[in-house]
């Protein structure tokens, strides 16, 4: 409380009757003076004393409530006040300090503004100072101290307020940073051929940097390579795309003596690698009713090239048709099988019995195609057990099952096809049977075997094999010991997921990642590392060890789940490449920065706010390690908020805003004295004039 006294004025009559009287008092005394009248100063007397009587001045005495003032001291704690030595450490110390000196000045209440991390926005600070000024009224707002390196994102055109803003820099001026940038990379490339990346090395804080810098490419953990740099200039690398599915690059600027931070020395990049339009070759035997089955599948795929044909009748046969009559043209056995054949990724056989067609030097080139890398798919039928069977070829070296002798290798029984245990776990089958039992559309055919090799995904009855999946060599091989999968097409009993399992197989044997079934994937989102390991194996699986972008190392478990997976979660907030090991296969993840645009620039600079202080007539400070900090005064409002000099006083305008709680008033000339004195003053005057 404080008590303030002023003189006032209230006027019995209104203003402009009393200024009249005043008017006409002049005009009575102006003879008097012209004439130097005895007496004529008591009359001015009598005339000022009814005049001030009229006028009723008085002493008014109020009781003052100060209302106090607010500082807001805005808080920067975005990731680039973070990632520089030293930084956090200073602006804690300077938080500190300034907090305990606003509280001890007087009149003033404190209110701290924390501005978090943006996110992929970069540094909110206006947003965050906005939302506390809309809860402040400007009347008592003293002005504004913002605790920041200056990397502000959000910075306004004009000035969101009219109180003094002062800038508080961690550091001295002129810091350097060397940076990292990627200007083009690309999300994906095709499998087998070159991406190129675009990225620069810049100095920032210096003028024309001449020289070089050393850049480490580390691709998928694998050992490094180096190239030279030209900093401040575009430089491209070439990158070729050996496989399917993410790689993943590390590049690593060398870091320049005097920078602030090597945190954006760094960049982390993921290209997908897809392939190209796959030829296919479809070799269909004699005509069957799910002859066109697999014709359908894979021209439906727009990334499929597909080549087909059907052997119509065998060689051997002579019935005297014309040839012009037999084929549109005569089947390029030496074309496809020798010459071109490398060019297939895929060759399918379906229901198809080598009469003669195949030599075995073509059969046995096919089997060094799988061998080599390539992918083969058979589809049989009672072909598989009669003399012309595949399996009496040179092919059989590398099919996983050959059939039993006749009579008992076609077995013609209703059955329902069976995912096995191994196909459970297996993703080319894993899902397709929800239940213990399958609910599908029956089968009435299927060729009993002796499985040879790969693994029994699907079964007939008694356990027998119906789906056999096999890797030879660097290839694969799908052998399907059954012609009636065309029934689900047709809907029969309900049908079956014949299109989803048809797609998987032709994708595995043609190695999508996403289908592998011996495979360690990593990923991370949302700052957390996300490993799935997917196996055959029925046992459980084994410790993951995760390398961190540093080299520190943590060993995690892993959590069984469904269709051969088993999962682990890990926390991954430093930005770089992250490594995952069973013992056996590596995974690797790129955690690229939250907020990008923190990592632009590091250095502690006031240039994005250079005009907003300049039109506000805030003050730049240098805060050095915490603890050169300026002097704070309260000023009045009008005089100049910040002193001369880069470690001048900086001021918090005085707003004396207050509210009144009480009024006395004592009237200094009241009726008992100011008629007495009116008289007195009138009989002087008269006394006077009367000598």
């Amino acid at each position: 409380m404080q008590q303030f006294t002023t003189l006032d004025v209230a006027p019995i009559i209104p203003l402009w009757l009393l200024a009249a009287a005043a008017g006409l008092s002049a005009l009575a005394l102006l003879p008097g003076f012209l004439r130097r009248a005895r007496g004529i100063w008591w009359r001015a007397a009598a005339f000022a004393a009814l005049l001030l009587a009229l006028a009723n001045p008085r002493l008014v005495e109020e009781t003052r409530e100060l209302r106090p003032d607010i500082a807001l001291l805005v808080v920067d704690a975005s990731d680039s006040t973070q990632l520089v030595p030293g930084r956090a450490a200073a602006m804690a110390a300077a938080r500190q300090t300034l907090e305990a000196r606003l509280g001890r000045l007087d009149n003033l209440e404190l209110r701290v503004v924390e501005v978090p991390e943006g996110g992929n926005q970069g540094t909110r600070l206006f947003t965050a100072l906005e939302r506390a000024l809309a809860e402040t009224p400007r009347a008592h707002l003293a002005g504004v101290l913002a605790l920041t390196d200056g990397q502000v994102h959000d910075v306004p055109p004009t000035p969101p307020l009219d109180a003094p803003f002062h800038l508080l820099l961690p550091g001295r001026p002129g810091e350097m940073d060397r940076r990292l940038r990627v200007i083009e990379a690309p999300g994906f490339g095709i499998v087998g051929r070159t991406v190129e990346l675009r990225v620069a090395v810049d100095d920032l804080g210096l003028d024309n940097a001449p020289g070089t810098a050393r850049l480490t490419i580390r691709r998928d953990g694998a050992a490094a390579t180096e190239e030279a740099v030209p900093v401040g200039r575009e430089h491209r690398i070439a990158v070729p795309i050996e496989r399917g599915g993410p790689t993943v690059l590390e590049l690593l600027a060398e870091p320049r003596a005097g920078e602030v931070s090597a945190a954006n020395n760094r960049a982390v990049i993921t290209i997908n690698g897809v392939r190209d339009r796959l030829r296919v070759l479809l070799v269909s035997g004699e005509p069957h009713a799910g002859e066109r089955t697999w014709r359908r599948l894979l021209k439906a795929d727009p990334g499929v090239d597909l080549v087909h044909f059907t052997i119509l009748r065998p060689p051997e046969k002579d019935d005297l048709t014309p040839l012009n009559e037999l084929a549109l043209i005569a089947f390029p056995v030496r074309e496809l099988f020798q010459v071109k054949l490398r060019e297939f990724d895929l060759i399918v056989f379906d229901r198809f019995a080598n009469r003669g067609i195949l030599p075995p030097a073509y059969m046995r080139n096919i089997a060094e195609f799988v061998r080599a890398g390539g992918a083969l798919l058979v589809s049989v039928g009672p072909e598989f057990s009669g003399p012309a069977s595949l399996a009496n070829t040179p092919l059989a070296a590398v099919l996983p099952a050959r059939p039993v002798a006749p009579p008992n290798a076609i077995q013609e029984t209703p059955f329902r096809p069976r995912i096995s245990d191994a196909g459970r776990r297996h993703p080319v089958t894993d899902g397709l049977q929800p239940g213990p039992e399958p609910e599908w559309g029956r089968w009435y055919r299927y060729l009993r075997s002796e499985a040879r090799g790969g693994t029994t995904v699907m079964e007939a009855p008694e356990g027998a094999p119906l789906l056999q999946l096999d890797r030879v060599g660097q290839g694969r091989v799908a052998l399907l010991l059954s012609d009636h999968i065309w029934l689900w097409a047709r809907g029969h009993e309900g049908g079956g997921p014949q299109q989803e399992l048809l797609r998987r197989m032709a994708h595995w044997l043609m190695r999508e990642p996403e289908l592998e079934e011996e495979d360690l994937t990593a990923r991370i989102e949302a700052g957390r590392l996300q490993v799935v390991r997917r196996s055959l194996a029925p046992g459980p699986p084994p410790e993951i060890v995760i390398t961190a972008p540093d080299g520190s190392t943590q060993r995690l478990p892993l959590a069984p789940s469904s269709g051969g997976r088993a999962t682990a979660e890990a926390e991954a907030m430093a930005a770089g490449m992250w490594q995952a090991s069973d013992g056996r296969r590596q995974a690797y993840a790129a955690a690229v920065p939250a907020n990008p645009a923190e990592l632009a620039d590091l250095r502690a600079s006031p240039e994005r706010m250079a005009a907003l202080l300049q039109a506000n007539g805030g003050a730049i400070r240098w805060l050095g390690d915490g603890s050169r900090l300026p002097e704070l005064r309260r000023v009045t409002a009008g005089r100049d908020m910040a002193g001369a000099g880069a470690a001048g006083w900086i001021g918090l305008r005085r707003n004396a805003d207050h509210s009144v709680t009480g009024i006395s008033a004592l009237p200094l000339l009241p009726p008992w004295l100011a008629l007495p004195l009116l008289l007195g003053l009138a009989l002087l005057a008269w006394r006077r004039e009367a000598r």
